[in-house]
This record gives C-alpha cells, structure tokens and sequence, in this order.
C-alpha cells in the first residue's frame, strides 16, 4: 500500500514541479551564456565557485544555475574539488556551494573555442 501525501508535501512537489518546469524553459542561449562563463572561469582560475559566475551572468531565474551546473557535472565537463564557500546570493541566506574546476575535457573543450575565437578574428581582419 503505498502512503497518502499530505497537503503540505502536495504543494511542495507541485511548486517543485513548477520550478523544474520553469528551468527547462530557459533557452539554448541562457545554457551557452553558462557554458561560456564556466569555460572561461575554468581557464582564467584554478578553482571557481557559482559566485563568481552570477557576478557575469544575467539573472536567469531561480533554480537554473545550479542545474546547469549539475550538467556540466553530469557531463564531465567540471568537477568538484572537495571544498565550499558561502554563497553571495542573498535568496540561499549564505548556505555553503561548491567550489569546481575544469576537468581534462574541459579544459579541451575551452581550447577548442578559444581556437575558433582566434580563427574568426583572424578572418575578419
């Protein structure tokens, strides 16, 4: 038999849903926006943390940074390097996030665009 929900869990995991209905909402240009900012971070520092990016990136909407993160994560671009700082966002009250770097292919992809960069430059001279 499985457990009746009550109230409270309901409206939790309807504004849950809505949350994560929002996110997948956000558009190629918002992810390439994050993707850019990480790759570069990832090339500029040895270690960065999300605080760094929101002072680049535009607001994107509650939730969404992180899960791109998680992506990037997911998709062994970056990698947690074991350490947390405190969050500068005022809406986590501080909670603690992780600080990543840029993983072997990362780094490889960052080159990659950084080259191509270079050769669009190069050609419009």
């Amino acid at each position: 038999m499985t457990r009746r929900l009550s109230v409270a869990e309901r409206l939790a995991s309807t504004e849950k849903d809505a949350l994560l209905d929002d996110i997948a909402r956000h558009s190629e240009w918002d992810r390439f926006l994050v993707e850019q900012a990480v790759l570069h971070f990832g090339e500029s520092l040895t270690e960065w943390s999300c605080n760094d990016l929101r002072d680049v990136l535009p607001d994107l909407g509650p939730g969404y940074l992180g899960a791109a993160i998680r992506s990037l994560h997911a998709a062994g671009i970056i990698e947690h390097t074991g350490q947390y700082v405190p969050s500068t966002s005022a809406a986590t009250h501080a909670h603690v996030i992780s600080v990543w770097h840029l993983t072997a292919d990362g780094r490889a992809i960052a080159a990659q665009r950084r080259n191509a960069r270079n050769e669009q430059r190069k050609a419009a001279a």
